[in-house]
């Protein structure tokens, strides 16, 4: 499976891009991170445009299966976050054939 970015190339790329130094691109990148995170969680949603959103989410309580011994578990209910691309992510990405 092919390798993305580290963080550290991903800085130096947003660095180079914006002419900011590398500390400064690292401090956007945190800042970035840290409202998403603190948006998501106040709001339910936090979105990035033309890359997609955070969205909060309940699971709810479920009947699960043990792999190992096939026996029924109850799954308790929870909160998830999922990431939803836009649109223009999904087909810059993987454009629709024909």
């Amino acid at each position: 499976m092919a390798s993305g970015l580290t963080k550290t190339q991903l800085v130096r790329l947003l660095a180079e891009k914006n002419e900011l130094n590398n500390k400064q691109a690292a401090a956007f990148l945190e800042h970035l991170a840290d409202t998403a995170i603190k948006e998501t969680k106040k709001n339910g949603v936090f979105v990035v445009p033309g890359l997609g959103r955070l969205v909060k989410a309940h699971r709810k309580a479920r009947v699960g299966r043990n792999p190992q011994t096939g026996e029924p578990i109850q799954i308790k209910a929870k909160t998830v976050v999922k990431f939803r691309v836009a649109k223009a992510a999904k087909d810059a990405i993987a454009p629709k054939k024909p």
